[in-house]
């Protein structure tokens, strides 16, 4: 490996959050508070079109961790480890621990729980972990042990596989606004041991890596009551589209699941059929997880800010995918769609253009190439795939180009979801893994933004140019769906057209 002397490398500050799609004022959404992601945003380069390899949070980790789609490593689903799949796997913090930098993890970087571990061998020093699933209300102390947070690890549980003991359980609420500091909640303490770190860390003078993960704005929408005053709850955006595209396969969306694990949600009610009071909260909730979140990187940047080393830290933000939020009436992320696999991505520090946004699809796996360009190591080489792009050609040059396309792909019981994302369109190919057969989809994200009409028999030359891209990807790894399915997703079944 050959790196750049070890006083000219710059530290790096990775910030990750579970569930953030670009719900954020400087990516253009009006109703998001957010005014410190405005300013880091104001300060580097925004990827207006990035996506998640996979939009669901335990793969999505690994994809940014080792660079290797969900389709080249085999992890489509929870309960699939790393070191079981890549035992071999040189991660992104191992690969800057090799260059002499010291690695530490706060917070949800590896996604623990739904038999899931983290990469203890991925860092300097024990990770610092915090609840992901957490309430301070009395009604919410008042739901006891939870499906949830049986499935996050949040107490002492049975050995062995985690899903029949959680069915076991009562849920927890969907959200909950008590009036609390915002160390009453992990990401704030999170945010509090992270900002001490980073003055530790600078007292070293060895240069760090540090991952710093945040739960929210995942469910539950546990969060305190002034991020949810800075919102007028009768000007929140309702979904705009609430059924499955025409002409769709039913198969591919999703009906259930995660949002059902909580109270008040009736199991039995479709999503589009929500009355409007319970669509209006949960936006509510998720638009305030967005501001706390907000406030957390506030403080973060702020230290940078105070202690210099702003002067020589990459910061990244991204989201580790995207969030239907009733869309496509669906309320989580676990599809191919533009709401599930659209995340915010910015790039900051030395040597990257500020104030910038560019439209180059990016893909999470780009960001484990693009930070070793960075910091003068060389492109990582695995042994596992490495299959992001450089994208440091964009951060000098936002109108370049190094890929006309970003993929992703999502599976469903029997069949792989392969898709190809250009700066105008989504083809979704859909293929059968016993037989063979292939079903499409097309969708023309500049004419129909929300995604409400397939076109793949209309535009069959478009759906043509991008099968053979597709065509030109590694071949997916068989994904075992048909036996893991059930575990990841709960009550999972897809919706009438």
């Amino acid at each position: 490996m050959q790196t750049a002397p070890i006083a000219e490398r710059p530290n790096v500050l990775l910030i990750l959050v579970d569930d953030l799609k670009p719900a954020i004022r400087a990516f253009g959404d009006p109703t998001a508070v957010t005014p410190n992601i405005d300013r880091l945003t104001a300060r580097g380069t925004r990827f207006e079109l990035a996506y998640a390899n996979q939009s669901v949070c335990a793969p999505s980790r690994m994809n940014l961790m080792t660079g290797a789609r969900s389709t080249s490593s085999g992890i489509y689903d929870f309960g699939q480890n790393l070191r079981d799949n890549m035992p071999g796997a040189v991660t992104l913090p191992q690969y800057f621990m090799a260059a002499g930098y010291r690695a530490e993890s706060i917070g949800k970087t590896f996604h623990i729980g739904h038999n899931t571990v983290g990469d203890p061998q991925s860092w300097s020093a024990k990770p610092y972990k915090d609840h992901v699933i957490e309430y301070v209300s009395p009604e919410g102390k008042a739901m006891g042990k939870t499906r949830e947070a049986a499935l996050f690890n949040e107490f002492e549980i049975p050995k062995g596989d985690i899903w029949p003991y959680a069915r076991s359980l009562g849920r927890g609420i969907a959200w909950e606004s008590p009036d609390v500091p915002d160390e009453a909640y992990g990401d704030g303490r999170v945010a509090a041991k992270a900002v001490t770190r980073l003055g530790e860390l600078k007292a070293s003078g060895q240069p760090f890596f540090l991952a710093v993960g945040f739960a929210r704005p995942h469910l539950p929408f546990s969060v305190p009551k002034r991020y949810w005053d800075l919102y007028d709850r009768a000007r929140l955006p309702l979904p705009r589209f609430e059924r499955m595209p025409e002409g769709a396969p039913a198969f591919a969306g999703k009906v259930g699941g995660e949002i059902n694990a909580y109270s008040p949600i009736d199991e039995k009610v479709r999503e589009a059929d929500y009355p409007e009071d319970l669509k209006r909260t949960l936006i509510h909730g998720y638009y305030a997880g967005v501001s706390y979140v907000d406030a957390q990187i506030g403080k973060l940047m702020a230290e940078l800010d105070r202690s210099g080393l702003a002067k020589n830290t990459i910061v990244v933000l991204w989201g580790d995918h995207g969030y239907h939020l009733g869309d496509h009436a669906i309320w989580t992320k676990h599809t191919n769609y533009e709401q599930a696999t659209h995340l915010p991505l910015v790039f900051a520090g030395p040597g990257i253009g500020a104030g910038k946004a560019t439209a180059q699809p990016a893909e999470t796996v780009d960001i484990y190439p693009t930070l070793a360009a960075l910091a003068g190591l060389g492109r990582p080489a695995g042994p596992q795939p490495i299959d992001g792009a450089d994208l440091t050609p964009v951060l000098n040059d936002p109108a370049a180009r190094v890929r006309g396309y970003a993929y992703h792909a999502y599976p469903r019981p029997g069949r792989i979801g392969q898709a190809i994302r250009t700066e105008r369109y989504r083809l979704v190919r859909w293929t059968q893994e016993a037989t063979g057969v292939r079903e499409y989809e097309l969708y023309d994200l500049v004419a129909d933004p929300l995604e409400t009409r397939n076109i793949a028999a209309q535009q069959a030359s478009v759906r043509a140019q991008l099968d053979t891209i597709l065509d030109g990807q590694p071949k997916p790894v068989s994904t075992g769906l048909r036996k893991a399915r059930h575990r990841a997703a709960p009550g999972w079944q897809a919706p009438a057209n």
